[in-house]
């Protein structure tokens, strides 16, 4: 008996503990849902920063290209680039996803850095870049998950699941399984570093306030951007793999 009650007692501690939320956090309350306000704050200022710059890009175009007009076409190739690179001669209807994809996390990892998100002052909580909360880095992943799923059924039909019994029966698991772990590491990964960065960032400035955090704040600029072609690159490679059937 005492052992029974001692591994209620345990149960019962682990249960307290999942209950346990790391910093304050702002939510609304619409309809019957718990809306997490803080990203949907700082996702609507990423969003209308990408959606402002593509109609300054494209509201008068140039026969001769000014400089604003050959950087955003310089970013479109680089897009185009990689998914053709990753995914192959079909690449052409998914440069808008992966395009999307990066933008949204290449702007959203900057204004981490950039935009001074901590002088807005919330009930509860504060603000941080979109991709410094796992909620937003999972829902891409599973984004992509959808998109190579449907890209593998919307070219094989059906026979695209015999990829799980290939090149033998005995993988069955193990294929099944990555499924599973490729949203796990694209969103885990992308909230990792950009969480340690702007951790980093915020304990040098406290420590030494006027000379270390500068460089590491340029370091944070190109470890952001690199996490968002890693982010796109694997989303590419991904759909590209599910259009082959090759692993």
């Amino acid at each position: 008996m005492n052992g029974i009650s001692c591994s209620i007692n345990a149960l019962n501690g682990l249960y307290d503990i999942s209950g346990v939320e790391v910093g304050q956090h702002l939510y609304w309350q619409i309809g019957g849902f718990q809306v997490h306000a803080q990203v949907l704050i700082t996702s609507w200022v990423v969003i209308a920063i990408l959606l402002g710059s593509a109609v300054i890009a494209v509201r008068n175009p140039q026969t001769i290209p000014t400089d604003g007009q050959n950087f955003f076409e310089y970013v479109l190739e680089f897009i185009r680039d990689v998914s053709k690179t990753q995914i192959g001669e079909e690449y052409g209807p998914w440069v808008p996803f992966i395009g999307t994809m990066f933008l949204f996390i290449f702007v959203s990892n900057w204004s981490g850095a950039l935009l001074p998100w901590k002088i807005i002052q919330l009930p509860h909580g504060e603000l941080a870049a979109p991709t410094n909360d796992i909620n937003t880095t999972v829902a891409l992943a599973l984004l992509t998950s959808v998109a190579y799923f449907y890209a593998g059924l919307s070219k094989k039909g059906l026979g695209y699941f015999s990829k799980y019994i290939q090149p033998t029966p005995i993988l069955l698991p193990i294929n099944i399984l990555e499924d599973f772990t490729k949203p796990l590491s694209l969103s885990f990964r992308l909230f990792g570093n950009i969480l340690a960065d702007e951790l980093v960032v915020v304990v040098l400035v406290s420590l030494v306030p006027s000379v270390v955090p500068i460089p590491v704040m340029f370091l944070g600029l190109f470890t952001s951007g690199i996490q968002a072609l890693i982010f796109a690159t694997l989303a590419a490679a991904y759909i590209g793999e599910s259009m082959e059937g090759h692993h």
